[in-house]
């Protein structure tokens, strides 16, 4: 489990005060993942054309469906039946499924047929526990919850390189305990040359250059800031908390060079339930509620979808 902490906002939004863009006003705002005991989900990915996929940690499953359709039905994903779980997902232009959970990074197309399958190096702790990725133009990304390493395999031409630990975080703070960083939530800019990572542990968001591997905080106005998933658009991050704080989304609108900021909106309300991660598609939010607090949950498992409020 995740430990996120109470940070300050400028706006608090209460759920019944947002306006739905009017394009979103025929969408469903609640979206059921499964109906079956156990699912759990915890990683979301939204691609351009509507598509939804979410992972569940429960069982190492997919789901996938359509932002217009409340009802979301197994992904037939070949390869993941030893997986006991999956958390992190995206797609890439090509519209392939990127999915981690254990030590195992896979990669579908939209037909559920298997692209690639790469198995994470130990780390300096042992085995590996993936928990989240980013895809850039030429490489995949990936945190490491049971180690401070961040994983990195290759992308040539649309083929996938090994996956092998890229970088040891603990440079940044060598006084902090190895055991306890936690990387989860990672996203980058678009040009792929700077990553922002979360880590639990530290309670921090850590800007991480790719060509000069140089680690630092993000500076977001001494509040701490584990965040969960992650997203980044433009100068505005977007990130759910969860536990220690108000569950629900934050966004802070960072400096142009992504070492600082300050929170502007802070969206909690009961339509959340343990919230994990999030994504976006056109002004619309659509948060995990991943009942991972009282597991095995009570179905159906579900994903909320909210207007985001940095839209004009």
């Amino acid at each position: 489990m995740t430990r996120l902490f109470c940070l300050g906002a400028s706006v608090l939004l209460a759920a019944a005060g947002q306006a739905a863009p009017a394009g979103a006003r025929d969408l469903p705002e609640v979206y059921v993942v499964s109906r079956d005991a156990g699912i759990l989900p915890e990683g979301l990915a939204v691609e351009p054309d509507g598509t939804m996929y979410v992972t569940s940690e429960g069982t190492g499953r997919l789901f996938k469906g359509r932002i217009g359709d409340a009802e979301m039905r197994p992904f037939a994903a070949e390869g993941i039946v030893d997986r006991p779980s999956a958390l992190g997902v995206h797609t890439d232009a090509r519209h392939r499924v990127f999915s981690v959970g254990g030590s195992i990074l896979t990669v579908h197309d939209r037909r559920g047929r298997l692209v690639a399958r790469r198995t994470a190096e130990d780390g300096p702790l042992g085995a590996a526990n993936l928990n989240d990725l980013v895809i850039t133009k030429d490489a995949v990304y990936v945190t490491d919850w049971a180690n401070p390493v961040i994983h990195k395999a290759d992308l040539r031409a649309g083929r996938l390189g090994p996956l092998r630990p890229w970088i040891d975080i603990r440079s940044a703070a060598p006084q902090f305990p190895a055991q306890y960083w936690l990387l989860n939530g990672i996203t980058a800019d678009r040009t792929g040359r700077t990553l922002l990572v979360a880590s639990n542990g530290t309670e921090a968001v850590w800007r991480v250059n790719t060509g000069t591997k140089a680690v630092e905080e993000v500076q977001l106005g001494g509040n701490s800031f584990g965040a969960d998933g992650m997203l980044l658009r433009g100068r505005h991050l977007y990130a759910v908390l969860n536990y220690g704080a108000p569950a629900g989304v934050y966004i802070a609108e960072l400096s142009s060079d992504l070492r600082s900021g300050r929170v502007e909106y802070q969206i909690t309300g009961d339509r959340f339930d343990l919230p994990t991660t999030l994504a976006r598609h056109g002004c619309r939010l659509y948060v995990v509620n991943s009942q991972l607090d009282e597991p095995p949950g009570h179905p159906p498992y579900t994903v909320s979808a909210i207007s985001d409020p940095t839209c004009r």
